[in-house]
């Protein structure tokens, strides 16, 4: 725990170095470049209609203007006075946090090139996009294994462990607090002898190149959102309620069988050594059976979403992004479809209709050519008034198919990505301050990680049963759900007040999840006295299983997604007025601080 390491000699505060590199600070300006440089300014290709720009603004930087004496001079500071290890003569394990993947490649390109003799091993790039991915993470994990620089793109920001990490480069701007505080947990794990015999971690150091302690301590808040789900688990979430909707309707067999074979394949190749993986084998193992797929209920649809639609984006998907983004529509189409809903259904139909147009003017391009009756089909459809009303879902599987490999060659206008070396500043290094250590940089979900294995070997425990059932909780329950807690070695009491928000009860039931029968039965009596159809029954399904999942909801959560991507604007698209207010009640049971389920219990509820 980071208490630990703060309590080892580190004091109560965190010192960051502030590394003023000039154009990260102020961005490039023509007018203050040399004459030589301003030359070298002149030739680049800028963009495709040959436009100069007079300046480039600094959060351009690492975006798509990569400029090497910039990531020179950071990586000379690090390479100066980074923790070094093995007696001093090896920089220690360091993450540096790139924008961009091209930005990360650029980064060890430099990194390369400035320091030949440990060139292609010592500092790699570790992101989604590069293949053996998890066995570069291992190797960075393994204190004598090479690479000892990890130069990554979100991959490592949360939920890596690995002790030796004693550098953090912030190459990048974060402007979510509770994002922030996680990548700097990624150097807070002890580590015992790690410099020498009794010599332990005692600190870890923080290259700061983009102002953002400034912007923390100056007590600015961006709004910590959470964040959406990416395209994968938006397209992984799309088939499972396709195929749900297409068993309900007994929809063509062969739609059926493609769709079971597709999420069943892509269970399967999850790696299950993978981090992200591996938290979730229990329900990896079971959709990995296709019979599990083609007798898919609610219930199996709503918690195949939610446990296995983020594990999606772990293996690298068919085709370019252009492609994937395509795929997601046209399979919304297909749903709204089967489930009738035309209003839906109108709006993708013309999003096909002007990608289809868009294909139909460069039909001289040969591979396009070949797809010219087809793609004329979809434009015609949208000239006829309610055509998109009586859409079938094969056509448009058939339309998803033959054309998502011609979308990324429509003609799009974008800015080139450049390279340049113009000479950048660097002003003094300076040592921050970040206050608030005991508060802030508390891994959250470090303790949780710990704390759910010890509990879920404990799940007999009689008060856990009597939590997970529902049940109203006694002050000798809470004491010894307390006790146990504690018996992890997670971490002191003060960081299980941390971690549980003064509600003991409400975060051992987000660890471990509610019984099945306790949510349904909240739910029977609303269910029983009216008839549900498809979508709405889909809707509750899916707030039993984030119920039974994670043991507690917050009723806000109706108007985000994934809810909001079967109800766009809430419950409200799917019931009336007076039925979502039930729902909510009943979601406000498990939701509220301490809510616990009861049945009129005389026991004192916690």
């Amino acid at each position: 725990p980071v208490s630990d390491v703060v309590s080892q000699g580190v004091s109560d505060v965190l010192r960051e170095d502030n590394v003023p590199v000039g154009f990260m600070r102020t961005g490039v300006r023509y007018a203050d470049l040399t004459p030589e440089e301003q030359d070298e300014w002149d030739e680049k290709d800028w963009d495709e209609d040959g436009l100069i720009p007079d300046e480039i603004a600094a959060p351009e930087l690492n975006r798509w203007l990569f400029n090497a004496d910039t990531v020179d001079k950071v990586l000379a500071v690090l390479m100066e006075r980074g923790h070094r290890v093995a007696g001093g003569d090896r920089l220690g394990k360091t993450i540096i946090f790139a924008r961009n993947q091209e930005h990360a490649d650029f980064i060890a390109k430099r990194f390369d090139a400035n320091y030949p003799a440990y060139a292609g091993r010592f500092a790699l790039v570790i992101t989604h996009s590069v293949n053996y991915a998890q066995q570069l993470i291992d190797d960075f994990s393994d204190p004598a294994k090479e690479p000892h620089i990890a130069v990554s793109v979100d991959m490592l920001d949360t939920g890596i462990d690995v002790p030796d990490v004693v550098n953090l480069v912030f190459f990048k701007p974060v402007r979510s607090k509770s994002k922030f505080w996680q990548m700097v947990g990624r150097g807070t794990r002890l580590r015992p002898d790690l410099y020498g015999p009794d010599a332990p971690k005692e600190d870890f150091l923080i290259f700061d190149v983009c102002g953002n302690a400034e912007y923390f301590n100056a007590g600015l808040d961006a709004g910590d959102v959470r964040l959406g789900l990416s395209l994968a688990a938006r397209t992984f979430a799309t088939r499972v309620r396709l195929l749900r909707a297409a068993i309900e309707s007994q929809y063509d067999e062969g739609f059926r069988t493609d769709l079971v074979s597709r999420l069943g394949g892509g269970v399967r190749d999850l790696p299950r050594s993978n981090f992200l993986v591996r938290p979730h084998m229990a329900a990896v193992e079971r959709f990995a059976n296709d019979d599990v797929w083609k007798n898919l209920t609610d219930s199996d649809a709503a918690t195949a979403e939610q446990e296995l639609a983020n594990l999606a984006s772990v293996t690298p998907g068919e085709g370019e992004e252009e492609s994937k983004r395509f795929d997601l529509l046209v399979l919304q189409a297909e749903l709204a479809a089967l489930c009738g809903d035309t209003q839906a259904l109108s709006r993708l139909g013309a999003q096909l209709v002007k990608i289809a147009q868009a294909l139909q003017e460069q039909g001289n391009i040969p591979r396009i050519a070949a797809h010219l009756p087809l793609i004329e089909s979809v434009v015609e459809t949208g000239t006829e008034s309610g055509a998109w009303d009586s859409a079938d879902p094969l056509w448009l599987e058939s339309v998803r198919r033959k054309l998502r490999e011609l979308i990324p060659l429509i003609e799009k206008k974008k800015r080139n990505i450049v390279y340049s070396n113009f000479v950048d500043t660097m002003g003094d290094i300076s040592e921050v301050t970040l206050g608030g250590v005991h508060e802030q940089i508390f891994d959250v979900s470090y303790f949780r990680e710990r704390v759910e294995i010890h509990l879920r070997g404990h799940l007999d425990h009689i008060s856990i049963q009597r939590l997970r059932r529902g049940r109203a909780l006694t002050e000798e329950d809470l004491e010894a759900l307390e006790g146990l807690l504690l018996e992890s070695g997670a971490g002191s009491k003060e960081d299980l007040e941390r971690a549980s928000e003064g509600d003991l009860a409400g975060f051992i039931r987000s660890l471990v999840g509610l019984e099945p029968e306790a949510v349904q039965e909240a739910f029977s009596e609303f269910i029983s006295e009216t008839t549900l159809n498809t979508r709405q029954l889909q809707l509750i399904n899916m707030i039993v299983a984030q119920l039974t999942r994670g043991g507690r909801m917050d009723a806000g959560a109706l108007y985000e997604s994934p809810y909001t991507d079967l109800a766009p604007h809430g419950p409200e698209d799917l019931f009336p007025d007076k039925s979502v207010d039930r729902i909510i009640e009943i979601v406000n049971r498990f939701g509220g601080r301490h809510g616990v389920h009861g049945e009129g219990s005389a026991e004192k509820t916690a």
